[in-house]
């Protein structure tokens, strides 16, 4: 860990996002970055900040909620392996990939009940609960996935990565135009008072969003278990893009959390790493950096890739290329054909040349956090590669 400006930074960084932290920095009560960071859409992924009786929509992001769940199943590794390119086509054709999507099957969940979350009642996501009814349990696109694994002792995992879907997107968008924000990267982030009616309002609205991601993750592993004729024996289950009330340093402050794992010691967490290498189950350990980082840690391997530098830009109505990316084709199936996984959709720029090595990143971490298990992937599942992501974090 490195102090820039008085701001606690692990690993390496792209001068434009430590620029960034700086910025947040001036705005928040505390800010810090963590290793697997780079430039986001007002706070660089990787931040965590924190301030006294404010919280930040900017510092959540539009993908509120987004994060990872993986659960242990009780069959064999073995058993998932022999049949991977079976079990990949049965996930593709069963679960909803991609932009929009409504779930293949019918979902019905208590958070939808008349008195199912007070969040509904907020404006920004009243009109909102069709639609999510509609998407509970899609997967969405960009880094979103459904992955299967063994661990160091042949067990099969089942892990996903995706969060609110339309739902947050919408919440997002209104509250931070309700706040005044700028779009683009380099802006100044909104703050809300939580004592004010709008503050109040965002609360309940984003912990809405939390509500909902969790039944979408914990319905899709389920349903990929009933697939395989398993059962679930453990789960680990995290945000990443969320806001808690906490106690550090005898302050009571909002910690949001963008693209970043909490981990209190003993507390676990799934962090996944690219398509083509393994994921971890990770917990947090006390210690002074623990207490530094606010006890957050790496929500992935993070991208040293910009998604139109890897894949290119091609005119969406005549798919001509205006510029060719850096990731071929067979670059991506050399490396996945290494690493033995079964692919059903992704792009070039989920490619693993888009991101840094897991291992490293964690590693950058030292005593903050310890590894439990280490997932190798067999099976990978996410939207297509033609698919348009419009969410912006």
């Amino acid at each position: 860990m490195q102090l820039v400006d008085n701001i606690p930074v692990w690993g390496k960084h792209e001068e434009n996002t430590l620029e960034q932290a700086k910025v947040c920095a001036r705005h928040a009560d505390y800010m810090a970055l963590m290793a697997d960071g780079h430039l986001g859409y007002g706070v660089p992924i990787g931040g965590v900040i924190a301030s006294e009786g404010r919280i930040s929509p900017t510092a959540v992001g539009f993908d509120i909620a987004c994060g990872n769940k993986a659960v242990r199943l009780d069959i064999p590794g073995s058993e998932v392996r022999q049949n991977i390119a079976r079990i990949m086509d049965d996930v593709w054709n069963t679960l909803s990939f991609g932009v929009g999507r409504r779930n293949n099957e019918d979902v019905d969940h208590a958070i939808f009940a008349k008195d199912g979350h007070p969040g509904w009642d907020t404006d920004a996501a009243k009109p909102l609960k069709r639609k999510a009814q509609a998407q509970l349990g899609t997967i969405g696109s960009g880094n979103h996935y459904v992955d299967l694994f063994v661990d160091e002792q042949d067990r099969a995992w089942v892990g996903v990565h995706f969060g609110s879907r339309g739902l947050g997107h919408g919440i997002a968008t209104w509250f931070l135009k309700a706040a005044g924000a700028k779009d683009g990267m380099m802006v100044d982030p909104v703050f809300l008072d939580v004592t004010s009616d709008l503050g109040a309002q965002y609360v309940a609205a984003m912990q809405l969003g939390g509500a909902y991601a969790y039944a979408g993750r914990d319905w899709v592993c389920g349903r990929v278990a009933r697939m395989l004729g398993a059962n679930v024996v453990e789960e680990v289950h995290n945000h990443h893009n969320f806001a808690w009330l906490e106690e550090h340093g005898g302050k009571q402050m909002w910690v949001c959390r963008k693209g970043a794992t909490p981990a209190f010691p003993g507390q676990k967490g799934f962090v996944g790493g690219t398509m083509g290498e393994q994921s971890v189950i990770l917990e947090g350990v006390d210690s002074p950096d623990s207490k530094t980082a606010l006890y957050s840690t790496v929500h992935g391997a993070g991208r040293v890739m910009g998604r139109k530098q890897a894949a290119g830009v091609y005119d969406r109505k005549t798919g001509v290329c205006k510029r060719p990316g850096l990731v071929t084709p067979q670059m991506m199936q050399e490396w996945l054909q290494a690493s033995g996984v079964v692919l059903r959709g992704g792009g070039l720029d989920e490619s693993p040349h888009c991101y840094k090595r897991l291992h490293e990143v964690i590693a950058e971490h030292g005593d903050t956090v310890r590894v439990l298990h280490t997932l190798t992937p067999l099976g990978v599942a996410m939207a297509g590669a033609n698919e348009f992501d419009p969410y912006k974090d």
